[in-house]
């Protein structure tokens, strides 16, 4: 029997990382919303490695958090250990990393969703997507439940018809033994949506009191620690270590002779794998030449013996597991409680979606995560939040909230996605930005913020804060352009240590901190006049005067790229029809239908000559109306 109950505003199905993000921002803009999961004890889960961001990961929590997000403020709240990494390198590549513990991050997730406002939580397995006219009105669960909304957005991660492989061993199951979800891929498939079979993996967990930590490397976490929540205030501190062990001859000559037990090279995995995140047979395999690989030995939480091998996810037999791992020094003993294993799922073709994350046929309906063919809980967080800010907006109707490449990585990622397309699980890596260095993680407050407090996500404080913070590091920016550095004894003895000329006449503050050897620190004691400055002040000042050059450059680039942008093509525009264009391009433009011209060009198979097409149509009285087709055609 159907029972229907009273009505809600959204609905987000899944309560993952997508899910939990999704569901916050739109209860915050308002809307009544109804966040589903299969499992309560599920919700925020950190099912393969209990970590928060990492390279260019780092990047995307510190723009959740700008935005108004939650997830930065929950890592700072629940870290064991936190490191910036990349910091041999440049700004631009310098990321976070924070080891969590898994089970406050779910008990503190858990507890803001029930807090907040305008959001009900619901332990039900939703299978049917209700659509009139190409809209959705509903949502329907297992019990046969009705709840009338006016949008949904999945964010179903790995449970979509989730098949775990061990071996020869095959069952179905969501990560973490979980209950799958069961029905929802027909009906979605019913509705028109393109779906395909991803794979992913994790490795084993293991006993804390087996491993013998003497043979292993100690990492310790940063003493000054950068919090990844611009709103985060207090010193910050370690509670633990990782640790670092290597794999060696003897690891990968059991792994070898043991790949016909491998159910990925036996054929029995339909499922795309993650390029950038294979198994340990996938890496002896393609990298037969290295003698060994690293593997990370973390923690899982402060109230359990548990520990994470990141580095060594497989689907190999328990019993090969058991042999590898024995081969490891300072893992020759060690117990495994929760074994590897590799995972089927179900998700949709990112190319369906417009950049709000909407399905271009299908009014309503949103995607995020992990449902869109991405890998990583840094990923699936900011498309949640983008996913909940524009199914919220929508109802409003309000102008959607579309983030481009130059305003930050979640606009990256979702372009990405949603015009490029993803054949593996995708994942966000600094290289994908061609202006990462102005869409550095230091300056993601400045870039986005202004953003979330013009939609309702940051208060009132927050924007104080960061209006005043714009301030400062003006300020102190024009008193170095005037402030004079004399030479010195103790100045020249500087210079000549960090490898640049002594002083032989004064010299302007902001040109001496132009000097790539010498940082802002460096100098104080030569400069008497200089404020004393919070840390994220001055950093800004270094970062900004170093690299003026470079940020006006690709500030110039950006102009460009964003002239592109405002040219729009019609969602209805038949590119067939248009002459000139190559069949190629006709055939992955009318697939994709590209809002503008700009994410035309993007487009594997269009090629710049297909742009000018495209911009010469733009010019032409057909682009205004008439039929798209050449006069001569016509005839």
């Amino acid at each position: 029997m159907i029972y229907e109950t009273e009505a809600y505003d959204i609905a987000v199905v899944g309560a993952g990382h997508a899910g939990c993000e999704a569901a916050l921002a739109a209860a915050r803009l308002g809307l009544r919303t109804l966040l589903f999961t299969i499992s309560l004890d599920g919700i925020a889960n950190l099912p393969c490695n209990p970590s928060i961001g990492g390279t260019a990961k780092g990047h995307l929590v510190r723009e959740i958090d700008a935005l108004g997000g939650e997830m930065g403020r929950a890592a700072d709240q629940t870290f064991l250990q936190s490191r910036m990494l990349n910091l041999g390198k440049g700004p631009a590549v310098h990321s976070l990393r924070a080891q969590i513990d898994r089970v406050q991050y779910h008990n503190l997730m858990k507890k803001n969703l029930e807090q907040q406002d305008n959001l009900f939580v619901k332990q039900a397995e939703i299978i049917d997507i209700r659509v009139e006219d190409r809209r959705v009105t509903g949502v329907v669960t297992k019990l046969g439940t009705v709840y009338p909304v006016k949008a949904a957005i999945l964010c179903c991660g790995t449970y979509l018809n989730g098949l775990i492989h061990i071996g020869g061993v095959h069952y179905e199951s969501g990560p973490d033994g979980c209950v799958p979800a069961k029905g929802l891929t027909e009906n979605l498939q019913q509705l028109g949506i393109e779906m395909r079979r991803f794979k992913t993996g994790t490795p084993s967990r293991v006993h804390k009191r087996s491993i013998d930590f003497s043979g292993l490397e100690r990492q310790q976490g940063d003493e000054e620690i950068t919090p990844f929540s611009f709103e985060t205030t207090g010193k910050l501190e370690n509670k633990v270590d990782c640790y670092i062990g290597y794999t060696n001859d003897e690891t990968h000559r059991v792994i070898r002779e043991n790949l016909d037990r491998s159910p990925l090279y036996g054929g029995l995995i339909e499922g795309v794998g993650p390029r950038y995140c294979p198994s340990i047979e996938d890496k002896v395999v393609r990298f037969a030449d290295k003698e060994r690989h690293q593997l990370f030995i973390e923690p899982m939480g402060l109230d359990t013996e548990e520990m994470y091998l990141q580095g060594m996810s497989s689907s190999l037999p328990e019993d090969v597991q058991i042999a590898f791992l024995h081969t490891i020094r300072g893992l020759e003993h060690v117990e495994i409680m929760r074994n590897a294993y590799a995972i089927e799922y179900d998700c949709c073709n990112p190319q369906q979606l417009l950049p709000t994350l909407e399905f271009k046929q299908l009014k309503g309906l949103y995607g995020a995560g992990q449902f869109n063919g991405t890998s990583g809980y840094e990923e699936a967080a900011a498309q949640g939040l983008v996913a909940g800010i524009n199914a919220a907006l929508a109802i409003m109707g309000k102008e959607p909230l579309v983030l481009d490449r130059a305003s930050s990585y979640i606009g990256t990622l979702i372009d990405d996605i949603t015009v490029k397309g993803c054949s593996d699980p995708y994942r966000m890596m600094t290289s994908r930005s061609e202006y990462r260095l102005i869409l550095r993680q230091d300056n993601a407050d400045q870039r986005l913020t202004p953003i979330g407090y013009r939609l309702g996500l940051i208060s009132e404080s927050r924007w104080r804060h960061l209006q005043d913070k714009l301030r400062q590091i003006a300020a102190e920016k024009a008193r170095l352009g005037q402030v004079n550095i004399r030479p010195s004894a103790g100045l020249n003895a500087l210079l000549e240590q960090k490898g640049t000329s002594p002083l032989t006449g004064g010299i302007k503050g902001i040109d001496l901190l132009r000097r790539p050897q010498v940082g802002y620190p460096d100098f104080a004691p030569f400069d008497p006049g200089r404020p004393v400055l919070p840390r994220e002040i001055w950093e800004q000042v270094e970062v900004e005067i170093k690299y003026e050059g470079y940020i006006r450059r690709q500030l110039s680039q950006v102009a460009e790229m964003r002239k592109l942008e405002q040219k729009p093509l019609p969602l209805e525009l038949d590119y067939a029809k248009i002459a000139g264009l190559r069949l190629e391009a006709q055939e992955k433009l009318n697939k994709i239908k590209p809002l503008s011209v700009g994410q035309a060009s993007r487009i594997s198979g269009v090629s710049p000559a297909d742009i000018s097409v495209l911009l010469l149509w733009l010019s032409s009285p057909f682009a205004r109306g008439g039929d798209p087709r050449t006069e001569d055609e016509e005839e």
